[in-house]
């Protein structure tokens, strides 16, 4: 039989991101299902059934044979007909075989070509404004909820935590006629491996960071990579736009929040829109709960039209109509439980902060090792730390936002 018809992870993130129906019948292992699952702005009908249990219960020499088999005796009544059926599985090989059995019985199935590897490696970019003097576009991992932002401006580029995949940002910045000339991280990041220490090397541009979050918090040991110090108040200029550090300290003890052009809050690891960080990554939350504090305290402080970028997103549905992760601080006043929590003193705050850890992952300690240079990964060690959604943000607000889209 033919090869099933494709999608790619653009068709797969296109479908998502429009909301139009589709089917996913997802073959892998359940504990592979349940730690990186495939989610879109709305509940998504799905089922995970392992290959392997479909291949035991068809019992027939054929793959595809043994497929079909198990498909029309156990799966026939659950799968819907009147939309798309796609097949996933972790590299597209397995679920290849699926995709060709639903197709024998007259579904209209196709195959996810490299499967949620692919899925985990896609980047989505979209613009949040062009004007005469800024483009600023935000990039977007969904598979894994990192958010990373390219500032440009006069052909002239500065790309906030960029992620490992460095050569999307040379591509993104070459397809708008624009030079990368800095990088920053906001700061030391557990959750996914910084593309900015190897991309500044290539391109012999500057890498920013906080001095603080050049030393590894828990092994307490100097990093050993290249960067310029970014510091309170520093400012660099990208062509005609100003951007200015803000040292929030609290999810880590060097976090930077960048405002841009006095309208834009480029807010890393401290604010998120449906929550704020966690402190507790660098293994001293009691610590640095109240840092957390006065550093939010701070940044509300600032006009209730700014507009807030986080660096990571929990749920698709936070996305607003055109795709965009962003809010006015105004609203998020209201809208956000921790930003809520601030105003209720730091005693309060840190209580509030302290019963809503989630669990503490054991790979960001040696994520951090990587972006500290301390430990050089090769691209199989490197997904494999990266495997899952980003836990960056706080147990409670993050249950709240899955609560709300499964209500939706």
């Amino acid at each position: 039989m033919a090869q099933a018809p494709q999608w790619t992870v653009s068709d797969l993130d296109d479908r998502l991101e429009s909301g139009r129906p589709f089917y996913l019948l997802d073959v892998r292992n359940r504990d592979e299902y349940e730690a990186t699952p495939v989610e879109g702005r709305r509940p998504l009908p799905q089922r995970n059934v392992p290959y392997f249990e479909m291949l035991e219960a068809g019992g027939m020499e054929d793959l595809v044979d043994s497929v079909e088999s198990y498909v029309r005796a156990e799966l026939t009544a659950k799968i819907p007909r009147d939309m798309s059926v796609l097949a996933v599985c972790a590299k597209g090989d397995t679920s290849e075989f699926v995709a060709r059995a639903l197709l024998r019985l007259d579904y209209d199935a196709a195959n996810l070509a490299g499967g949620t590897r692919a899925w985990g490696d896609h980047y989505r970019v979209t613009a949040v404004l062009r004007d005469d003097r800024l483009t600023l576009l935000q990039v977007s991992r969904p598979a894994r909820g990192c958010l990373s932002h390219v500032l440009i401006s006069d052909g002239r580029a500065l790309v906030v935590d960029p992620a490992r995949h460095a050569e999307q940002y040379v591509e993104i910045a070459t397809a708008e006629g624009a030079v990368i000339e800095r990088l920053i991280d906001t700061h030391g990041h557990a959750d996914h491996i910084s593309g900015g220490p190897a991309l500044a090397e290539v391109l012999g541009v500057p890498y920013h960071l906080h001095p603080y979050d050049a030393i590894h918090p828990i092994d307490l040991v100097p990093g050993r990579l290249t960067y310029e110090a970014l510091r309170e108040g520093q400012e660099v200029t990208v062509g005609k736009v100003t951007v200015r550090a803000l040292w929030a300290p609290g999810h880590t003890l060097g976090n930077l929040a960048l405002l841009v052009d006095e309208r834009f809050l480029l807010a890393g690891d401290t604010l998120f829109l449906a929550s704020v960080a966690r402190p507790d990554l660098g293994g001293r939350a009691e610590t640095w709960a109240p840092l957390h504090h006065e550093s939010l305290a701070r940044l509300l402080e600032l006009p209730d039209e700014t507009r807030v970028l986080p660096g990571h997103f929990s749920s698709r549905s936070e996305a607003d109509p055109d795709g965009v992760f962003a809010a006015r601080l105004g609203d998020l006043r209201s809208s956000n439980e921790g930003l809520r929590q601030v105003g209720r003193g730091r005693d309060e705050f840190v209580r509030y902060i302290l019963d809503s850890l989630p669990r503490f992952p054991d790979e960001y300690v040696e994520i951090k090792r990587v972006n500290m240079g301390l430990l050089i990964p090769d691209d199989e060690e490197a997904r494999e730390l990266e495997t899952g959604k980003n836990l960056c943000a706080l147990a409670q607000a993050a249950a709240a936002v899955e609560a709300r889209a499964a209500g939706s």
